[in-house]
């Protein structure tokens, strides 16, 4: 019977490689491109006879393992500028020129890849409109793709999220082009289709899949903190700030506290700067780090999760990304969000943190003495672990909630309909097992 299913499941999908392409503009830190290749992963090991195709701008899709059945196109890169708008980041082109470029690059992938369907991130029409014009082809010459837009939980306060998309016409291109709305989040958290106003309409169209669950370290909590030459005794800070291009101060204020967080004598940081943060400032910083040798630094890790694992606390700024590695390991943290350009990261911890999930910090309150007070209480719960409570349970099943939204989309309603509720193991191996229990 299983053997049968999984033939079934096998003729459903296609006869033929079924195939995805994944764009995602990625202007800024390490999130997007460890989100979208979390998702493309995923997909990869529980739906058969797939190829996924990444189009993206992320200066760091290189340094990532890459799934087989992935690849990826690497567009020339973009940058924030000063007046929230966007620059070349290395070329010497102007910005114009940068788009265009960009713009038919992915034109020229869509029309040879032919995908069977595409899942957009974030923006409707791509950064500076450059996804607009592959759309339009797509809906031209092969109106039978799929299009979908994957969202972040938040994407900014609620009034200027809604005045960015009305001055972009994003409702417009939802209802012309898209077919689905994903949205990795809860509502339990915030309610994107209220908050944001969606016409009734797309919120026909939007699924709500929750947060992902990152996958386990490469190494074992006990390695890791062998590894970094901790004792059972030892308390470990990690202190992190993604990407790492705005995490300068977070470093800055977290050093400033060590005068008295050195009082502790069982305490040990690592900071993990981030790739992103300029040379000059983070060698600056490693200065400063070296005259405490309770603290270990580093550049950059693939591997995080072994890092938050073996930490006692974490110390982080608040993007998508870094929520998701914390509330996987229900780890103890404070987090520092910040404020600008947009507002995301602080509402995702204001709301979280009212959730019990973590503590928060505003940037405007800020200073080594509100982290000293917040890290020593945490430090002092890890010691007599009968004062700990448990966490809130958050929905963090967007993975297997996602990939069966996908299949259902694939299969064109020929299998019927999956529910995109069912509660499924995050294992890849046990997702196709309750796949055949479906079939």
């Amino acid at each position: 019977m299983k053997l049968h299913s999984l033939k079934k499941i096998k003729e459903l999908v296609n006869s033929n490689t079924k195939r995805v392409v994944f764009y995602s503009h990625d202007t800024f830190g390490l999130g997007n491109i460890r989100r979208t290749l979390s998702i493309c992963q995923f997909l990869i090991e529980s739906i058969p006879d797939l190829s996924i195709l990444i189009i993206s701008g992320s200066p760091m899709v290189h340094s990532f393992r890459i799934p087989d059945g992935v690849d990826y196109i690497k567009l020339p890169c973009l940058s924030r500028t000063e007046s929230n708008g966007y620059g070349p980041k290395y070329l010497k082109e102007t910005t114009r020129d940068i788009v265009k470029l960009r713009t038919e690059l992915i034109i020229c992938a869509l029309a040879n890849f032919q995908p069977d369907l595409v899942i957009v991130d974030k923006k409707p029409y791509g950064v500076e409109n450059e996804l607009e014009p592959g759309l339009t082809y797509l809906k031209t010459y092969h109106p039978e793709t799929i299009i979908t837009l994957l969202l972040r939980d938040i994407l900014d306060s609620p009034q200027a999220t809604r005045a960015i998309w009305k001055k972009h016409e994003y409702f417009k291109a939802l209802e012309a082009h898209y077919d689905r709305i994903f949205v990795l989040g809860s509502p339990e958290v915030f309610k994107a289709c209220s908050e944001y106003q969606f016409p009734p309409s797309l919120k026909i169209k939007t699924q709500y899949c929750g947060y992902i669950r990152r996958e386990s370290g490469q190494q074992t909590r006990e390695h890791m903190r062998k590894k970094l030459g901790l004792t059972p005794e030892d308390q470990m800070v990690l202190v992190t700030a993604g990407g790492g291009e705005d995490g300068v101060r977070l470093f800055q204020q977290y050093l400033e506290s060590m005068p008295k967080l050195s009082q502790r004598s069982r305490m040990y940081s690592t900071l993990i700067f981030g790739p992103e943060m300029p040379e000059a400032t983070r060698q600056e910083l490693e200065i400063e780090a070296s005259q405490w040798p309770s603290i270990t630094t580093l550049t950059f890790s693939d591997d995080v999760m072994s890092y938050l694992d073996a930490a006692d606390v974490a110390v982080s700024m608040g993007g998508y990304g870094t929520i998701c590695e914390l509330l996987s390991l229900q780890k103890l943290a404070i987090v520092i969000p910040r404020t600008r350009p947009v507002e995301e990261q602080w509402i995702r911890a204001q709301r979280m943190a009212e959730l019990g999930l973590f503590q928060t910090i505003h940037p405007d309150q800020f200073t080594p003495d509100s982290l000293c007070e917040k890290l020593e209480n945490l430090l002092d719960q890890t010691v007599d672990q009968k004062i700990l409570t448990p966490k809130p349970v958050v929905n963090l099943d967007a993975l297997p909630t996602l990939t069966m939204s996908v299949l259902n989309l694939l299969m064109n309603g020929s299998w019927g309909h999956v529910n995109s509720d069912a509660k499924v193991n995050q294992q890849p191996e046990r997702f196709s097992q309750a796949l055949l229990q479906l079939a």
